[in-house]
């Protein structure tokens, strides 16, 4: 069985820390806890190769930004026949609290431009995902200007513990599958 794993972000040292790349930093986690070596993907993105939960899976990051992450995702999952049901993408969400996850099996971008990409390119909206909480959003502030900027310090701690469950989670997706990892991490 073969799986593919997306994270969504914008590429760059400017972006690396920011709230829009939290789907990066999942990926970044997961590929360092299971060894993975990210690899040049058709000057797309980077993509890893790994063995997990008894499964080949393959981790990409686009190097598109966010709002064309569809065609990176789409173009690993034809090469390598992987259908849009064993695919999960993972992606901030500025209506979560830092610290919070929510999983679902399918459904619309809800406003995320990179997922909205993800779905386009696909065809389905039957596309795992995995929302990593990065607000709340202070009244005063854009929302761009909000998610292009760092976690401040306070924020930090709950960012790791959030990255650590995210990385079981999608551990607990490819072994058993996505109604046991949502009702686990919901």
């Amino acid at each position: 069985m073969q799986y593919l794993l997306a994270g969504l972000g914008n590429p760059g040292t400017q972006y690396e820390h920011t709230r829009h790349n939290a789907g990066f930093m999942v990926l970044d986690h997961a590929a360092r806890q299971w060894g993975a070596e990210w690899k040049a993907w058709q000057n797309l993105g980077v993509y890893a190769k790994v063995f997990v939960a008894g499964c080949d899976v393959f981790l990409i990051k686009p190097s598109t930004y966010m709002n064309e992450s569809g065609r990176a995702v789409s173009s690993l999952a034809r090469f390598y026949k992987i259908p849009p049901q064993n695919c999960l993408v993972c992606f901030d969400d500025v209506s979560l609290n830092v610290g919070k996850l929510r999983i679902r099996k399918n459904g619309s971008a809800g406003g995320q431009k990179g997922m909205k990409s993800v779905i386009e390119q696909l065809g389905t909206q039957e596309i795992a995902r995995l929302r990593v909480g990065i607000g709340p959003k202070p009244e005063k502030f854009d929302l761009a200007n909000f998610v292009l900027s760092n976690f401040p310090k306070a924020d930090v701690l709950l960012l790791e513990e959030s990255l650590n469950r995210a990385v079981e989670a999608l551990e607990v997706f490819l072994k058993d599958g996505i109604e046991k990892a949502m009702n686990r991490f919901n």
